[in-house]
């Protein structure tokens, strides 16, 4: 059985198709849900040889199916935002230190130490619901960071806003973390030229507002944050990893991280770079529910380890999805 040792300790991409292999393998005979999805698809595990030959799980079936791989009990449930009436993502989580392991050595890989940070998060949607994997990402790094000034910001623009050009101005290392429609809101009411920031969006308007384009909604918050690159964090309900954009929409993957794109008309099939696509992710931290998911994402792959994500489905549901009405 493949460790998380083995997981997080990845250094090159044949250790990371060693390890996806195991893992799909592992998953194969151990996850109900995601069998069952293999078999209609007609593939068994010894037609597996090769990342490209893996089946991606669509990711809908995280809100009908208790998606596990394990019998270990769960320790938290995390959910997906959604309007009143929908169904919302739910994501069995057995093993939390998983995660917990998973963001700190990501973070720590592509920004340094947190403590280094004074971390600022302003993510009022996720707040004002329960059971949001953001959140309990964000908390801890709050927790870890060891300043007096870290904290969660709702609705308080005008006390956040003196904060961060206090900090600022003291040349002391600050992270904003928030989501797209806040940030916003915040840059309409105030003006700032930060020269120690960094603005990180973690997408979504949320029903909020209208929904822009990467481009149009980072020059806004350049901006209006007086920075030269807005950054942005790349997760969801159903993964316990998370990709980082340091500027210009370009995401790069933690090792054990990676992503593939799907031709939309042959789900089956694996483009090549530079091809749009459906976003196929690897998380190998999923062990314990399901590492290969097919998201409802549109975006083209750079290289085995960089993306840039363009945008969403229009249809609702993943083409093939009905494949499973259980």
């Amino acid at each position: 059985m493949i460790t998380k040792d083995t997981i997080f300790n990845i250094q090159t991409p044949a250790e990371f198709e060693s390890a996806s292999l195991e893992v799909f393998k592992f998953q194969f005979e151990n996850n109900r849900v995601y069998r069952s999805f293999c078999d209609l698809l007609y593939i068994h595990s010894s037609d597996v040889n090769r990342i490209a030959d893996i089946p991606f799980f669509p990711i809908q079936f995280f809100k009908s199916h208790d998606v596990l791989s394990t019998r270990q009990s769960v320790e938290q449930v995390f959910t997906s935002s959604g309007t009143t009436g929908d169904l919302t993502s739910k994501h069995h989580v057995t093993d939390l230190n998983i995660y917990k392991e998973s963001f700190r050595r990501a973070f720590t890989h592509f920004y340094g130490p947190v403590e280094d940070y004074v971390v600022l998060a302003l993510l009022p949607s996720y707040l004002e619901r329960e059971g949001s994997s953001l959140i309990y990402m964000v908390e801890d790094m709050i927790k870890h960071s060891g300043h007096v000034e870290s904290g969660f910001y709702l609705h308080n623009l005008s006390e956040l806003k003196d904060l961060l050009i206090a900090l600022d101005s003291q040349g002391k290392k600050v992270l904003l973390i928030g989501v797209s429609f806040a940030l916003l809101d915040l840059v309409e009411s105030y003006q700032f030229q930060l020269k120690n920031t960094i603005i990180m969006e973690t997408g979504g308007m949320k029903g909020r507002r209208k929904e822009l384009v990467r481009e149009e909604l980072h020059q806004i918050l350049k901006q209006g944050f007086g920075v030269n690159s807005i950054h942005s964090e790349y997760g969801m309900t159903e993964l316990l990893s998370q990709a980082y954009s340091k500027g210009q929409g370009i995401f790069e993957c933690p090792n054990w991280m990676r992503i593939l794109t799907r031709d939309t008309e042959d789900p089956l099939s694996i483009l090549p770079n530079h091809k749009t696509g459906g976003i196929n992710i690897i998380d190998l931290a999923n062990i314990h529910s399901c590492a290969f998911i097919a998201t409802q994402d549109l975006g083209k792959t750079l290289s085995d380890s960089t993306f840039e994500v363009i945008g969403r489905f229009d249809n609702s549901d993943i083409r093939g999805c009905n494949l499973m009405v259980l």
